[in-house]
């Protein structure tokens, strides 16, 4: 890896970028930022992974407030969420020193491609199709209401899918210790798609838990020396810069508009990280 200082800039940017989109799309900002950092600055994949581990703290910590403050996050949901999502991220974090660059960058495009295609039926849905809450759900008092500022009007929704939706919420804290990226996108399309949460609560829900799930890795990435403060540095500021952008603009951003970004980015990225997986292999094949 090149001396950051080199790079400092071009590096500020892209992590105020990434903190902005992570923001408004509940993913963290490390979903985005790996790809940058490994294909423009060819920055090494497991200190790419510990950067983002990071940032992925420092978007949650200045997106939440902000979130709370408007009544958008439903904090009931996402503290029995985070149970699947700690667990998972120790254990994610435990296994990524053992896999290779190349499987990383494979396993990364395809989470993309999937968090796409699971979105794509949904592009241009703008008010959801809100489910009464399952019986579980109303147990345990997960359903709620927000206020759409699109619509102008506080808007009652209820949770179903309690017990899929923890499941997969340890997958996606697995993801997030594995690969650095705050298990966003899985947790955002777990709360959307399989607990028919409103979307902006789900996002606003998912930049809750993240810090948490990241902060149960990142001490495993600190002690194995795969965070870099050079790097990890410049690049938290810059998000946590964009994630105060992100959740300023959040509110007052339309549902399907908020799909259509959330697909685009998910599709660019998955492409160019399974190619950088490809060339890795076939490398690896010719050497």
């Amino acid at each position: 890896m090149a001396d950051p200082h080199l790079y400092l800039p071009l590096l500020f940017a892209i992590a105020v970028f990434a903190g902005t989109l992570g923001s408004l799309l509940g993913i963290g900002g490390g979903i985005i930022l790996v790809p940058f950092l490994t294909s423009l600055l060819h920055v090494d994949m497991h200190l790419a992974i510990g950067a983002s581990i990071v940032t992925v703290i420092a978007t949650s910590s200045g997106s939440a407030a902000n979130f709370l403050r408007l009544r958008l996050t439903n904090v009931r949901a996402g503290s029995f969420l985070e149970l699947g999502t700690t667990v998972g991220g120790i254990l994610g974090a435990l296994v990524a020193s053992y896999a290779p660059v190349p499987f990383l960058s494979l396993l990364f495009g395809l989470v993309l491609a999937f968090s796409a295609y699971q979105m794509i039926g949904k592009i241009n849905l703008q008010h959801e199709v809100l489910a009464v809450s399952s019986p579980l759900a109303e147990r345990l008092r997960l359903g709620g209401t927000y206020y759409d500022y699109h619509a102008g009007q506080q808007v009652p929704y209820g949770v179903t899918g309690v017990l899929p939706g923890l499941g997969v919420m340890m997958l996606a804290g697995g993801l997030s210790g594995m690969l650095g990226i705050g298990g966003g996108a899985f947790k955002v399309l777990a709360m959307d798609l399989m607990m028919k949460m409103p979307l902006k609560v789900s996002t606003t829900t998912s930049n809750l838990m993240m810090g948490a799930t990241a902060a149960a890795s990142a001490g495993i990435y600190y002690f194995r020396g795969d965070i870099n403060p050079y790097l990890a540095g410049p690049v938290a500021v810059g998000v946590l810069l964009g994630s105060r952008i992100g959740s300023r603009l959040l509110p007052r951003v339309q549902n399907a508009r908020l799909r259509q970004l959330f697909i685009l980015i998910l599709v660019l990225l998955s492409a160019q990280m399974l190619w950088k997986s490809l060339a890795g292999f076939l490398g690896g094949l010719h050497g």
